[in-house]
């Protein structure tokens, strides 16, 4: 029985995280993905292993991860365990960058793209709020937003410019009933 890897993608701003946390909440048979990144551990948002830049080049040097890219200054990484849980049968989730979604399709026997979006305002306005980037780190951020997806995934668009909840069903319709 093969699994599937739920890669949630967005622009940055658009509740990715926070959708996660909605659709791991009411299903936790759906397990999130702990990624490791090179940013300062103890951030607020998703839990993560924070390792240096010199770190990550030797995990990534010795195969410890299934996917690797980068993205804004960062490094980051899914841990091959992952694939062996996805190939075992499980359900899991992660936050995943458009950029490296064409290298998932190919690595992941079976891939379901939710892919969150927002009105560009809120996404300002989300951004802002945050307080992790300065006004011309959230242009450009807000410049990528528009960013198609590689042709040939199985997709599903997620709007998040409303409520949460609402956002959580459409992504929990989307993943349709509990495996058992």
């Amino acid at each position: 029985m093969s699994g599937r890897l739920i890669a949630v993608v967005g622009p940055s701003g658009v509740g990715k995280d926070s959708l996660i946390a909605g659709i791991v909440a009411v299903r936790p048979d759906v397990r999130p993905v702990r990624r490791t990144i090179t940013r300062a551990a103890g951030l607020p948002g998703e839990d993560y292993d924070a390792v240096s830049d010199a770190d990550f080049e030797t995990l990534e040097a010795e195969g410890a991860f299934c996917l690797a890219w980068r993205a804004h200054g960062l490094a980051y990484g899914i841990p091959r365990d992952v694939l062996r849980d996805v190939n075992g049968g499980a359900e899991r989730i992660v936050n995943l960058s458009r950029g490296v979604l064409a290298e998932a399709d190919r690595v992941f026997p079976a891939l379901l793209v939710l892919n969150v979006t927002a009105r560009r305002d809120v996404l300002a306005q989300r951004l802002a709020a945050r307080g992790r980037e300065d006004a011309a780190d959230i242009d450009q951020r807000l410049a990528q937003a528009a960013r198609p997806l590689p042709d040939g995934l199985h997709a599903v668009e997620i709007a998040n410019d409303g409520p949460l909840e609402n956002s959580v069903a459409q992504a929990l319709a989307a993943l349709g009933p509990v495996k058992v």
